[in-house]
C-alpha cells in the first residue's frame, strides 16, 4: 500500500490504486490489525477518497500483511476510550461511521479476508457488499466475553447477512467458527484456497470493475431496497437509478459490443 489516508494519527489506514481497484489496507500488525479509535475514524475519509477518483470501480478492504484481516477494536483503548456508557457512546459513533462509509459507499466494495476476522473486524467484513476469504480463517463476535454492548446500527448487518438466529448464536456464546461454517452460515460468498487469496481477491474485483458503472449502483441500491424494506419513497430513488442506465453512454456501448462480440469499454457515463 502507497498512499497514508490523513495525517500522522491515521497513518495506518492507508489506501492505494491499481487497475481499477481501490484498496484499503487496516495496518497495525503488532495487534493482529486491531482498530484504534483513530483508525475507525480514518476509515470514512479512506473510502471517501478512492470512491472520489475515477479511476476506482470497486473498492477492497483487506489487513495489512500475509497473516490477519482485522482482529477487532484495539482493546487496550477500552479502559480510557470506552469506559463507561458515555464515552462508549462517543466510540461507538466512529464504528458505525465506518461501517455506513462501506456500506453507503458509491462503488461495490469487498472484504479480502484471511487470519481472524473477529469483532469490529467482523462488522466491517458484513458491511462491504462481498466477502472472500481463505481457507483456514476465523470467525466471531467475542463481545460476550468482553462485557461489550453493541448498538442497533452496529448489528444490522450481521442479522442481514445471517438472520437473527444465526447472529444471536454467534453474539451470546462469543464462538470462533471456520470458513466452511462461516459459508454456510451465508457470511462469505467466495473461499479460497490457502495461498491464492489475492489473485483471487484480484480477479473477482477485476470482474466487478468491468461492468457497467451505473447498472452495478442501481442494482446494488435495488438489492439492498428489498433486503431492507425500504420506504415507497426510497424504492422508488431506486427506481430511478435503474432508470438512468438506460439513458446512459454505457448501455449504448454494452449493448453494441454485445451484438459485435467484443468486451465492452464502460466509462460511466
Amino acid at each position: 500500500m502507497t498512499d497514508s489516508a490523513a495525517d500522522t494519527r491515521t497513518a495506518r489506514i492507508a489506501t492505494a490504486i491499481e487497475d481499477r481497484i481501490g484498496w484499503i489496507e487496516v495496518d497495525n500488525p503488532a495487534r493482529k490489525n486491531a482498530i484504534t479509535l483513530d483508525m475507525w475514524q480514518a476509515i470514512p475519509r479512506a473510502v471517501d477518497k478512492l470512491a472520489a477518483d475515477p479511476r476506482v470501480r470497486v473498492i477492497v478492504l483487506r489487513g495489512a500483511g500475509e497473516e490477519t484481516f482485522i482482529a477487532g477494536a484495539d482493546i487496550s483503548e477500552f479502559a480510557t476510550l470506552r469506559k463507561e456508557a458515555a464515552s462508549a457512546r462517543a466510540y461507538e459513533a466512529s464504528n458505525a461511521a465506518a461501517f455506513d462509509a462501506l456500506r453507503n459507499a458509491p462503488l461495490p466494495t469487498l472484504a479480502m479476508i484471511r487470519g481472524f476476522c473477529l469483532g469490529g473486524g467482523f462488522g466491517l467484513a458484513a458491511a462491504c457488499d462481498l466477502r472472500i476469504a481463505e481457507d483456514g480463517a476465523s470467525f466471531g463476535i467475542p463481545a460476550a466475553r468482553l462485557g461489550v454492548g453493541y448498538p442497533p446500527t452496529a448489528i444490522a448487518d450481521v442479522v442481514r447477512l445471517l438472520g437473527p438466529s444465526r447472529a444471536k448464536l454467534l453474539f451470546f456464546t462469543a464462538r470462533r467458527i471456520g470458513v466452511q461454517e462461516a459459508e454456510r452460515f451465508g457470511f462469505l460468498d467466495v473461499v479460497a484456497t490457502p495461498g491464492t487469496l489475492e489473485a483471487e481477491a484480484r480477479r473477482l474485483a477485476g470482474e466487478i470493475a468491468s461492468g457497467a458503472p451505473l447498472t452495478l449502483r442501481a442494482a446494488r441500491a435495488g438489492i439492498d431496497a428489498l433486503t431492507a424494506r425500504l420506504s415507497g419513497e426510497e424504492l422508488a430513488a431506486c427506481q430511478a437509478l435503474a432508470d438512468t442506465c438506460f439513458e446512459s453512454r454505457d448501455f449504448v456501448e454494452g449493448r453494441t459490443a454485445f451484438m459485435e462480440k467484443r468486451a465492452p469499454e464502460f466509462t460511466g457515463g
